[in-house]
């Protein structure tokens, strides 16, 4: 069995600041570097035989924490990569989604058909991260891996293993910052998921929960 422990990045700013950052490099968080320090131990006696990561700071940031003290590499690999927004990367959530109705309904009910102009299309993320995980999965027969990466490809992940289906993708949870979440894949990609979005090793002040984007839209009228 091969073993892949995913992380999705810690916080960033554009997490903080309610953007849709996608392939927006943004930085992390002052809370970012406090839930590093909480994964480094989380991963302190969990062996590792590579650690994967998006190229994106966000997530190398975190990819780096897990590694701490294993004398390990980071491999970057962007078929790990956040979806690309398009007309609504690094934008704000609320006045952006506001401008284009269509948009923010796809991404709260049918968040399948959500591909804004210029972006890379949910189904097509839906894809790529599966590929991703082939992939690394052939790379790696036997051996335990991590891979650090971003909340709309893995909740695209989630769906897949959880349901099968795309069309159940506004059901799948999205995942915590530095959530882990552990996958044992057979050489035949049959996947046991053992456990995910797993953020024990926060405590509950360093765990902030995001409103949905319908709760954005709405803030603030009667």
């Amino acid at each position: 069995m091969t073993k892949i422990y995913l992380i999705r990045h810690c916080e960033a700013e554009g997490n903080l600041k309610r953007v849709f950052q996608g392939h927006t490099d943004n930085d992390i968080t002052e809370l970012g570097e406090k839930q590093l320090e909480f994964l480094s131990k989380r991963f302190a006696d969990i062996h590792l035989d590579k650690v994967y990561s998006s190229p994106l700071i966000r997530a190398v940031k975190t990819a780096k924490a897990a590694a701490k003290n294993k004398g390990l590499n980071i491999c970057i690999s962007r078929g790990l990569i956040e979806l690309n927004g398009g007309i609504v990367e690094d934008k704000p959530f609320k006045e952006t989604f506001l401008a284009h109705p269509d948009l923010a309904d796809a991404w709260d009910n049918h968040p399948e058909d959500f591909a804004p102009p210029g972006s890379e299309p949910m189904r097509y993320a839906y894809e790529r991260i599966w590929n991703t995980i082939r992939f690394l999965v052939n790379e790696n027969k036997g051996k335990t891996i991590a891979a650090s990466t971003h909340g709309g490809v893995l909740r695209c992940l989630f769906c897949r293993l959880l349901y099968g289906d795309i069309s159940r993708l506004k059901d799948t949870p999205w995942s915590d910052n530095t959530a882990i979440s552990l996958l044992e894949i057979d050489d035949d990609m049959n996947v046991n998921l053992k456990f995910y979005n797993d953020a024990s090793h926060l405590p509950d002040e360093f765990n902030p929960k995001r409103s949905k984007l319908s709760s954005i839209l709405t803030e603030g009228k009667q």
